[in-house]
């Protein structure tokens, strides 16, 4: 009698895994009708093995977290309370929370570009109301909860005769080859760049599909591959309505760019001749890079837009408004850039425009900008219309100055420094000592009716951590002087916060007559008037800050954020600034919407 009724309980057990299993195949299915509403917001594919590979990832990611959640949930439950009705009404619930959560993804991640994590909860609470519209958000869980109610209960009356045709060993081995071929097919796509697959890495919540990186290290075999991050598809809107602009008056314009170019440094003690440059023409004294490396500063600069557009697949065939204007009203566009720094330009076309010209810096970095210094100067001299120069130095970057040069003196480094950082303090103040003459002899030779715009593409941190200053968002690192020559303009010293992505509405306003809202084509704003918006992005799509009046808030890739005092000197035990940080996000997706 006891070991039939030990069998009767195995038996019951056994029926309820089995229910179990069914009912976790049917709400992967649930989920993968809800989780098309991710492809609304990223874009459907366009190719057949973009197709193909979104069906097999689809079913094999979604049928992979239901089981998740049955393993997790629901099969303890079996077997320590192996009640059908208790278990069935319990199911439906834990179904009915998990599809509601993941349907609450789809909207932030429609809204904001991004999954749930603790950042984006904190952001999508605090805007709880205009996400949820109407009373959806209350008759959606009920109409849900309904469904799994119906299904746990036809599924349990019909285990029996689903379990007599043998249907369950299919059904797995066809969800687990759709689940490894997924990462297989991946592997392949991100060693080749396939980006009709590549692109969905980041669509569905905790999807990591398998790369080539990870498979080399995996099986111990070299290879320093980086992974390519996943890139947008949708329609990029850019401008988001078209461009009106008459220049009446060409004049020339030349960018100056140098790259670690800290505002703190230029100082007639270091960079004599740029600061009384400054002192003579407009000098912005808060000015902040887009970005703290060189392809993220570059990117604000020309394209005027928040690092989050850098990895658009738009980018790479579509070169920045900017260069495309200038060189559609007849300016002749030159480019004069060291090797290096030409193969950090990202995305590939920001700057297809221009007619580059190229120096080895190899061996090194000043000598390079010599050549780029003398081949613009001979560039200028053979134009015979309106032109456009943007001329990228790079010394300070690596400390470089030329052999034999005799820079100035020896000072004493700022308080707190490390022995090695007050060695490399001295080292940059050589090397911007350097760049400082060639300025004066650049500058000195130009017609007196050029724009000039000096800027840097980033701030520079005293480290030979290339990793640490990566990370590194503090002022030290993105604070860089900005100075425009206006010809016949007054000198003037802007007290107020300004960043790289206003250098476009402003050239593109003052100089080449474009009547359009800045809000088309940028997120910046024109430099000659103070912004009312009280936060700037600073960063790319993986590491940024928002830089706002009282502190700084530093946001990673995987959500997690920390808020620094204004002088990045210690962090502050308090929350997000939530309407801001909205606005950010927001604003990351405005130029993809129809």
């Amino acid at each position: 009698m006891v070991e039939r009724q030990k069998q009767m309980s195995r038996d019951k057990v056994s029926r309820l895994v089995n229910w179990g299993h069914w009912f976790a195949f049917f709400n992967g299915i649930l989920a993968m009708i809800v989780g098309t509403r991710y492809l609304d917001t990223i874009g459907y594919p366009d190719t057949i093995i973009g197709w193909g590979y979104l069906a097999i990832s689809t079913i094999g990611h979604f049928s992979f977290l239901a089981f998740m959640v049955y393993l997790v949930l629901l099969f303890p439950i079996s077997t320590l309370l192996p009640y059908s009705k208790i278990l069935r009404g319990y199911a439906a619930i834990i179904a009915t929370a998990s599809l509601c959560i993941l349907l609450y993804d789809t909207i932030v991640y429609d809204d904001y570009g991004m999954h749930l994590s603790p950042f984006a909860f904190d952001l999508a609470w605090a805007d709880l109301g205009t996400l949820l519209h109407g009373t959806s958000y209350i008759a959606t869980p009920i109409a849900i909860l309904a469904i799994e109610l119906t299904a746990a209960n036809f599924l349990w009356k019909r285990i029996d005769r689903i379990q007599k045709k043998h249907w369950g060993p299919k059904v797995v081995v066809f969800v687990g080859l759709c689940f490894v071929s997924s990462h297989i097919i991946h592997i392949w796509a991100d060693a080749k760049d396939i980006t009709q697959i590549t692109r969905f890495d980041d669509t569905y919540p905790l999807s990591y599909p398998a790369t080539a990186r990870t498979f080399i290290a995996r099986h111990g075999l070299d290879g320093e591959k980086e992974t390519h991050q996943p890139a947008d598809l949708v329609t990029l809107h850019y401008p988001s309505s078209p461009l009106q602009c008459h220049a009446e008056t060409k004049q020339n314009v030349l960018l100056i760019t140098i790259d670690s170019l800290r505002y703190d440094m230029v100082t007639p003690d270091t960079m004599p001749f740029l600061s009384e440059y400054a002192r003579q023409n407009q000098l912005f004294t808060k000015h902040l890079s887009g970005g703290n490396q060189f392809a993220s500063g570059m990117f604000s600069l020309l394209y005027g837009l928040q690092g989050s557009y850098q990895d658009a697949v738009d980018f790479s065939v579509t070169s920045p408004l900017l260069t495309q204007t200038f060189k559609q009203a007849g300016y002749q566009m030159g480019l004069f850039i060291s090797q290096s720094d030409m193969k950090e330009v990202t995305p590939e076309a920001m700057m297809q425009d221009f007619s580059p010209t190229v120096a080895d810096d190899t061996d090194s970095n000043a000598r390079a900008d010599i050549q780029l210094t003398e081949a613009f100067e001979q560039w200028r001299h053979g134009q015979q219309g309106p032109w456009f120069a943007l001329l990228d130095l790079k010394s300070p970057e690596n400390y470089d100055t030329p052999i034999g040069f005799l820079g100035v003196e020896t000072i004493k480094a700022p308080a707190g420094m490390k022995p090695a950082e007050r060695v490399l303090f001295n080292q940059y103040r050589q090397s911007l000592h350097f760049i400082d003459k060639l300025l004066a002899n650049a500058l000195d030779k130009l017609p007196k009716d050029t724009l000039v715009v000096i800027t840097g593409i980033k701030g520079k941190v005293f480290t030979s951590n290339s990793s640490d200053a990566r990370q590194d968002l503090s002022p030290s690192n993105v604070h860089v002087p900005l100075i425009i020559h206006w010809p016949e303009g007054k000198p003037a010293n802007i007290q107020y916060r300004t960043t790289h992505a206003g250098l476009v509405p402003t050239l593109m306003t003052q100089v080449l007559g474009c009547t359009n809202p800045a809000t088309d084509y940028s997120a910046g704003r024109q430099l000659l008037h103070p912004d009312e918006q009280k936060w700037n992005y600073v960063g790319d799509n993986k590491v940024f800050a928002i830089y706002q009046p009282d502190e700084i808030t530093v946001i990673n890739r995987h959500g997690q954020y920390y808020i620094y005092d204004v002088d990045y000197q210690r962090q502050l035990p308090k929350k997000l600034s939530a309407p801001e940080l909205i606005q950010v996000m927001r604003e990351s997706r405005r130029l993809y919407k129809d």
